[in-house]
């Protein structure tokens, strides 16, 4: 299938009972057996849950996976990697990432004795100097968050496989419509499926995509032990959210492209990062591994004034302030004070964020009024 009819039909079935189209939403914790340990392939929702069950198939059909394993957010996805890992391993990141990878890997998981190192892996040097006998995993966003890097996944999941090293790829921000990285050759791939594969703002789930039979294996007995689990509704919302998601992905990209070149030429602007833009360092790296370029986008007005760029947020009136990213309506955020506040100051600098720092989650509303909105907050 191409993408739209996945997008739409794989993973699920009319339901067998009833002849549905909609995959039910199974609100059961418990199953009847006929016999101790006979069953219809159910037995407790923790475990399995049929909702569930044709959510991870679809999500999996998307990233052109062997198997999806859900979770009950993001943060729980990654959480479970982790626990792949002992005492003394290393896991090799990305320095500019989300604020809550950053928060778990560090404040939670160095307590029990996992090393990491935060690096620039757009320098292929830096990384084969980073890799230890102790590295397990490599861990890259592309397009980072919130500075809209672009990695190359294929020559870091290379370099990685020669090692011995896991890659994973946090695919939030670009979706699998836009990028595959189990294509190009990495071994995992993460989703905070509340942002765009939701994209209605309506529900919090996370998703791991991979093709390996044994780490599969192992991801789901920590999926079920340790318990993070989304509930069946979730399932439904995101199952039901996914048959749209190419059609919401042309028109975010459409609108951030729109909008990014009205800011990109605008006098008060002093920078634009988004990979569409010819003058963005990754554009051509973006147009080879992607098939458009996102609806995220973050800018710096000039002089570098704080309390302007909080002015400015402060006045919008479409785009909205808060957490958050990938729903239909657009939204605002300040990655200093929001969504990256868990890495201290000298480490965001350090990566090049700065707190004037503004991130827009570019909806699907009429670029129009869009761009008038940033007009009248910017110029008043």
């Amino acid at each position: 299938m191409r993408f739209a009819t996945k997008a739409i039909h794989a993973g699920v079935e009319p339901d067998p009972s009833t002849g549905a189209i909609m995959t039910p939403i199974y609100q059961t914790s418990t199953y009847v057996q006929q016999a101790p340990g006979v069953h219809k392939g159910y037995e407790y929702s923790r475990t399995h849950n049929p909702t569930r069950t044709a959510l991870q198939n679809a999500l999996a059909a998307l990233e052109n996976a062997q198997h999806g394993i859900c979770y009950a957010s993001g943060l729980a996805a990654t959480d479970a990697l982790l626990k792949l890992f002992k005492p003394g391993d290393e896991i090799v990141a990305t320095n500019d990432l989300y604020g809550g990878t950053y928060r778990i890997f560090v404040r939670i998981f160095e307590d029990f004795g996992l090393k990491f190192k935060f690096i620039d892996l757009s320098d292929p040097a830096a990384v084969e100097t980073a890799f230890t006998e102790q590295t397990k995993m490599l861990w890259l966003e592309t397009p980072t968050n919130p500075l809209l890097r672009i990695l190359d996944i294929r020559s870091l999941a290379a370099q990685a496989r020669s090692r011995g090293i896991l890659t994973v790829v946090d695919n939030t921000f670009a979706s699998p419509y836009l990028q595959n990285p189990l294509d190009l050759g990495a071994d995992i791939v993460m989703h905070s499926v509340t942002k765009y594969l939701g994209g209605h703002s309506d529900t919090v789930m996370g998703a791991l995509m991979l093709n390996d039979d044994e780490l599969a294996s192992r991801l789901r007995f920590i999926q079920n032990a340790c318990g993070a689990v989304p509930g069946p509704q979730d399932c439904f919302l995101v199952l039901r959210g996914i048959k749209t998601l190419h059609i919401r992905m042309k028109q975010h990209c459409e609108n951030a492209r729109q909008v990014a070149e009205f800011l990109n030429n605008h006098p008060k602007v002093g920078k634009v990062y988004y990979p569409g833009l010819a003058t963005h360092p990754g554009h051509a790296l973006a147009v080879e591994q992607m098939r458009d370029f996102g609806g995220m986008l973050s800018f710096e007005l000039k002089g570098d004034d704080y309390e302007e760029a909080v002015r400015v947020m402060s006045s919008f009136k479409v785009f909205s302030l808060g957490e958050s990213l990938g729903g239909v309506e657009s939204l605002c955020t300040h990655p200093a004070s929001m969504t990256h506040a868990s890495i201290p100051k000298s480490e965001r600098e350090k990566s090049g964020l700065k707190d004037t720092l503004i991130r827009l989650s570019v909806g699907i509303e009429d670029v129009e009024d869009l761009i008038e909105d940033l007009t009248q907050a910017i110029e008043r």
